[in-house]
C-alpha cells in the first residue's frame, strides 16, 4: 500500500515523488497523487499520467474542500464531489491518513476526474413531488403594481390550445413551455427529441402547423393519459384569465414524466404531477 511505504520513508521531496511515481499506475483512473503534511501542504510534487508536475511542491490544499471534511482516524475518506483548480471539471478526491508510530503525519490525496470513472449510480430521476420555487424578490415586491395586459395568445387562446393539443396528442410532441405574455410555445418531438422548436404567434394561430408533424400514436409509456391533455389546457386557460394581478405567465407540460410546471406574474413556479395539477381549482391557487 502506498501509505504504508509513505510511512516508512524520510518525507522529503526526491523520496515521497519516488514512492508515488511507483505506486501511481496501481490506482485505476487516477488524474493526480501528491502527499501532504497534516496541515494540508503538500510535500512532494503532483505525480500524473504525464509524469511529475513540479509546480504543486509546497501548494496548501488546506482550504480546498476535501480537507475540510472530517476524515477517519483510520482507513480513507472519500469526498463529495467538487470543481477542481486545474481542469475546472468535477471531481473526488480519496485522502488516506498516513502514520508514523501510530501518528498521523500527512495525507496520501489521490484526485480523480468523474469523466474517467465508469458510471455506478442509476440514472437521476426527476423527483415527482410538487415542488414550489420562489423567484426573484424585485418582481414579487411589486407585483400589486403590474397588471396582465392582454396578448396574442390570450385573444386565441381556445384556437392555440386546440392546436397544441393535436400536437400533443397525435403528432408526436412530447414537452412544451407555454409563453403567454410573448404569444410563443417552444415544444419538443419524438421524431426530433433533441433539438426543440419555437413556434411564434403566427404560427400558432395557423392551424395548417399541425401538417407539418406527421401523425404519431400517443406514446404507450407517457405518464400523462391522453385524455386528460385537454382539462390540463382547460385549467392552464383558468389560471392565465382568472386575475388580471395574479396571472399564470408560462407553464410547460412533459407527458413521459407526468409534469406540470407553472410560472405565475409574482415569478413563483411550481413543479407537480398532471394529477395534482388537475386536483386543485382557481381558488386554490389564487391562495399562493
Amino acid at each position: 500500500m502506498i501509505a504504508e511505504e509513505c510511512s516508512a520513508i524520510e518525507f522529503e521531496r526526491h523520496k515521497i515523488n519516488d514512492v508515488l511515481l511507483a505506486g501511481f499506475q496501481s490506482i485505476p483512473n487516477c488524474t493526480y497523487l501528491y502527499l501532504t503534511d497534516i496541515n494540508g501542504i503538500q510535500l512532494g510534487d503532483n505525480v500524473s499520467k504525464n509524469g511529475l508536475l513540479k509546480e504543486h511542491f509546497a501548494r496548501d490544499r488546506s482550504n480546498r474542500p476535501y480537507m475540510k471534511e472530517v476524515v477517519p482516524m483510520e482507513g480513507f475518506l472519500l469526498s463529495d464531489a467538487y470543481i477542481s483548480l486545474n481542469l475546472t471539471r468535477p471531481s473526488i478526491t480519496a485522502l488516506h491518513i498516513v502514520k508514523k508510530d501510530s501518528e498521523t503525519v500527512g495525507f496520501l490525496g489521490a484526485d480523480f476526474d468523474l469523466r474517467d470513472l465508469p458510471v455506478t449510480t442509476k440514472l437521476y430521476q426527476e423527483s415527482d413531488s410538487w415542488r414550489q420555487i420562489k423567484g426573484d424578490p424585485s418582481i414579487r415586491s411589486l407585483v400589486f403594481q403590474q397588471s396582465r395586459t392582454e396578448s396574442v395568445l390570450d385573444q386565441n387562446i381556445d384556437q392555440i390550445f386546440s392546436i397544441l393539443e393535436e400536437l400533443l396528442t397525435q403528432r408526436g410532441m412530447f414537452q412544451g413551455v407555454f409563453h403567454f405574455s410573448s404569444s410563443r410555445a417552444t415544444v419538443w418531438v419524438m421524431d426530433d427529441p433533441y433539438r426543440y422548436r419555437i413556434l411564434d404567434q403566427e404560427a400558432l394561430l395557423d392551424t395548417d402547423i399541425c401538417m407539418a408533424y406527421p401523425n404519431r400514436s400517443y406514446p404507450d409509456d407517457a405518464l400523462i393519459p391522453k385524455e386528460k391533455i385537454k382539462p390540463i389546457f382547460d385549467t392552464m386557460k383558468d389560471l392565465r384569465m382568472a386575475d388580471d394581478t395574479i396571472y399564470l405567465r408560462s407553464a410547460s407540460i412533459n407527458i413521459f414524466n407526468g409534469l406540470i410546471s407553472l410560472t405565475f406574474s409574482c415569478d413563483g413556479s411550481h413543479y407537480m404531477p398532471y394529477h395534482e395539477f388537475l386536483e386543485k381549482n382557481t381558488s386554490f391557487w389564487g391562495a399562493q
